[in-house]
């Protein structure tokens, strides 16, 4: 086999590793678009158009996360926790995040506390919602923005 020949073997092979890397960029990408589904989409399969107050919650979040990785949080709802008036559910949303629903916490009166303390991952700079789902069928909700140095999901 002369020189030329290998050459062109070599750039058909070259040029053919491009393309597998391209298409497989494209069929990620795509795959992506797919998962990615907005909080407002998700709030109101959850929730319907039900009014959030926003009262009741406390949400502690870092104002700068150095890694979306681990991101401290705690959720806190004032509720008296009695069998007549307590949280049934606290539920957490990054709506940058891939799955925009990051995680969802039941309780009940047997509680006595409504405190949830976590940690979450964040892709990147956002803002995080916490909506408490009371007994009587209302919900409450708070928001924090948290600004991340690096992201932990891609």
């Amino acid at each position: 086999m002369d020189s030329a020949t290998k050459h062109r073997s070599s750039a058909i092979a070259e040029l053919s590793l491009v393309s597998r890397r391209r298409a497989l960029k494209a069929l990620a990408a795509g795959a992506c678009l797919l998962v990615v589904k907005p909080t407002s989409a998700t709030l109101r399969e959850m929730f319907g158009q039900s009014l959030m107050a926003r009262e009741r919650v406390d949400l502690k979040l870092p104002l700068l996360a150095e890694s979306g990785n681990v991101v401290p949080v705690t959720v806190s709802v004032d509720s008296p926790m009695t069998e007549s008036d307590h949280v049934k559910a606290i539920h957490l949303f990054a709506e940058k995040n891939h799955l925009p629903r990051i995680v969802s916490f039941e309780l009940g009166p047997w509680n006595g506390k409504a405190v949830i303390k976590a940690r979450i991952r964040l892709a990147e700079s956002q803002q995080v919602l916490a909506v408490a789902v009371m007994s009587d069928g209302s919900y409450y909700s708070a928001v924090a923005d948290v600004e991340v140095t690096y992201s932990s999901c891609g």
